[in-house]
């Protein structure tokens, strides 16, 4: 996740891990994600969702979709965790 370090500008990992979470509560915390994500300047952020049913991959995807700080998303490729994560570049500031 992203946190606040003593300086000024923020520090955000470049990924966020949904596993095990429900649906909603995946959702409320990539919004927040996005957002840390946007202001700490990253141009690019790895959503790991997981394979399984795919309930988290559709969801992570249909909020990606229109968002305002998401440029374009993409499924991740072989080397990347393929179709258990979705790779998302974020919109410039």
């Amino acid at each position: 996740m992203c946190a606040r370090d003593r300086s000024p500008q923020r520090t955000c990992s470049d990924e966020i891990d949904l596993h095990g979470l429900i649906a909603e509560e995946a959702m409320f915390r990539l919004e927040h994600y996005l957002n840390r994500a946007f202001m700490a300047g990253l141009p690019q952020v790895r959503v790991v969702h997981g394979k399984g049913m795919g309930t988290l991959r559709y969801e992570a995807r249909e909020l990606l979709k229109g968002h305002p700080l998401v440029r374009s998303f993409r499924p991740g490729q072989p080397n990347e965790g393929g179709s258990g994560v979705t790779m998302v570049e974020l919109a410039l500031q």
